[in-house]
C-alpha cells in the first residue's frame, strides 16, 4: 500500500481536472482547485446539490463530528434490528455486499478502534468552520448561522450518559463548550422544546446552514469562476491513458483531463474500486421532512435518544434522522418519514404537524471504518474524496481545500494521513 505522503512529482503540473460529483465535497474540491489556478469540469448525474447535500440536517458541527462505530452504536443495533420503528433499519435482504459492509463496521466498534479513529478526526474538525469563513471571504455568498446545539434528555441517566461520551471525546482532544440547563431555562430561548425535556445541554460554538442553498450557492461561485458543470452525465467507465484520464457517460459522451476527484458519495465503489479503493462505503440513507412552526426557532435541537436532528429551516423546522442501510436509489419508505415523525413529536412543541413537506431521502455515505477517504489511489490521476458518513457538510469544504493541496503538492497534509483511502 503506498503511504499517504507518495510524491507524485513526477506527474506533469494539473492544469484541467474533471470533478465527478456536484455535493458539498465536490464542489469544495472545485473551488480550492481553482485557488491553485486549476481549470475545471464538474459532471454530476443529476445536478448541483441533488443528492446527501440537500435534505440533510445542515449541521456545521465539528464538536459533533465523530466516527460512528461505537460501542453504543453496537448495542443499539442489535436492539434496533427488532423494532421496525427504531431509527436503525436494516430490512431483509439477500445482498451479501451489505451484510459483509455491516460486519465490518461492527468489528470497529469498540472503545480501542473508535480512539484512534477520533485522533484522525481532531485536527480536521479544528480547520472546518475557518474553512467556510475562507469559501465567505473569497465570494461563495452562502450564510452560516452561529447557534448552540440543544441536546434534550428526559432522565438524569440519559443525560449522564452523554456527558460520558463528551468526557470521551474531550479525553482524545477535542473540546466542547457545553453549559447544563434544566429543560425550563431552555425553553427560555427555544420554544420548540417540549417539557418532555427535563435536562439540556447547550453545546456552543457550532453553526447550521441551509444546506441545499448553501451548495447551490457554492455551485454558483464554481461556476462564476470558469468551470463548466455537465449535469446529467452519469460516468459509466473511466480509462487511464499516459497523459490523464478519459470518463465517458452512460450516453456515450468522453471527456478528458489531467486527473480525476471521484466525490460520488455512497456510489464511490463503483468508480474507485478499480483503482485501489477497498474500503467498503455503503449507503446510509437519511431522512427529512419540513414542517412549520407558531415560532421562530432560535436554535437545533438535537434528541439523542430518538437520534433526531432538528434545524430552523426558513418559517420552520427541519426534522432529520434514521440510517436506513438499503441501496441507494431505493424510493422513499413511507414508514420510515411515519417513524421519524413519531420520534420526534413527542419532544416538541409549537410544530405544525399538518404542513409537513419536502419529505426527502438522501444516501449517505458511510465506511466501514467510520473514516472519510480522502486522497490518491493506486493512479496518481486518480483521487477520492467520500465516505464521510452525517458529516459530509461540515467537513466539505476543508476536505476540498486539503484534497486540492494534496492534488497540487503531491504530498498528503498530515491532517489527511488517517484518512488515506488505500488503507
Amino acid at each position: 500500500m503506498a503511504p499517504a505522503s507518495a510524491n507524485h512529482f513526477d506527474s506533469p503540473p494539473l492544469r484541467h481536472v474533471i470533478v465527478v460529483g456536484a455535493g458539498m465535497v465536490g464542489l469544495s474540491t472545485a473551488w480550492f482547485l481553482q485557488e491553485h489556478g486549476v481549470d475545471v469540469t464538474v459532471v454530476d448525474r443529476t445536478g448541483v446539490g441533488a443528492g446527501s447535500s440537500w435534505g440533510n440536517a445542515g449541521w456545521l458541527s465539528p464538536g459533533k463530528a465523530v466516527p460512528l462505530p461505537e460501542p453504543d452504536v453496537l448495542r443499539y443495533s442489535l436492539k434496533a434490528l427488532l423494532d421496525p420503528e427504531a431509527s436503525l433499519s436494516v430490512p431483509p435482504t439477500v445482498d451479501f455486499a451489505m451484510w459483509r459492509f455491516l460486519v465490518r463496521f461492527a468489528m470497529r466498534c469498540t472503545h480501542a478502534q473508535w480512539r484512534r479513529a477520533m485522533e484522525g478526526y481532531l485536527a480536521i474538525n479544528r480547520e472546518a468552520l475557518g474553512v467556510f469563513d475562507e469559501l465567505g471571504r473569497g465570494g461563495v455568498a452562502g450564510t452560516t448561522t452561529s447557534a448552540p446545539i440543544m441536546a434534550c434528555f428526559e432522565t438524569h441517566e440519559e443525560a449522564a450518559h452523554y456527558r460520558r461520551e463528551i468526557q470521551n471525546v474531550a479525553a482524545v482532544g477535542q473540546s466542547m463548550e457545553v453549559n447544563e440547563l434544566s429543560g425550563a431555562t431552555a425553553r427560555q430561548t427555544v420554544a420548540q422544546i417540549g417539557p418532555r425535556a427535563q435536562h439540556v445541554f447547550q453545546i456552543n460554538g457550532q453553526r447550521y446552514v441551509d444546506p441545499g442553498d448553501y451548495v447551490s450557492r457554492l455551485g454558483e461561485s464554481v461556476v462564476a469562476r470558469g468551470a463548466a458543470l455537465r449535469a446529467g452525465f452519469s460516468v459509466r467507465s473511466m480509462r487511464q491513458g499516459a497523459t490523464g484520464v478519459a470518463i465517458e457517460s452512460l450516453d456515450g459522451d468522453s471527456l478528458r483531463a489531467d486527473a480525476v476527484v471521484l466525490a460520488t458519495g455512497a456510489w464511490l465503489n463503483q468508480l474507485a474500486r478499480p483503482f485501489g479503493i477497498r474500503m467498503p462505503v455503503q449507503a446510509g440513507r437519511g431522512y427529512s421532512f419540513s414542517v412549520k412552526t407558531d415560532e421562530p426557532v432560535a436554535a437545533p435541537i438535537y434528541l439523542p435518544g430518538a437520534r433526531v436532528a432538528c434545524t430552523p429551516y426558513r418559517d420552520g423546522l427541519r426534522v432529520g434522522g434514521t440510517m436506513e442501510f438499503r441501496s441507494a436509489d431505493h424510493p422513499i419508505v413511507q414508514a420510515r418519514v411515519d417513524a421519524l415523525r413519531g420520534s420526534a413529536e413527542p419532544w416538541l412543541n409549537g410544530v405544525q404537524w399538518r404542513s409537513i413537506s419536502d419529505v426527502w431521502v438522501g444516501p449517505r455515505p458511510v465506511s466501514a471504518d467510520g473514516m472519510p477517504l480522502i486522497g490518491a489511489s493506486r493512479s496518481p490521476k486518480v483521487f477520492v474524496a467520500g465516505g464521510h458518513g452525517m458529516w459530509g457538510i461540515t467537513l466539505g469544504p476543508v476536505t476540498g481545500k486539503l484534497l486540492a493541496q494534496q492534488m497540487i503538492t503531491g504530498i498528503a497534509p498530515d491532517e489527511l494521513r488517517s484518512f488515506d483511502p488505500l488503507r
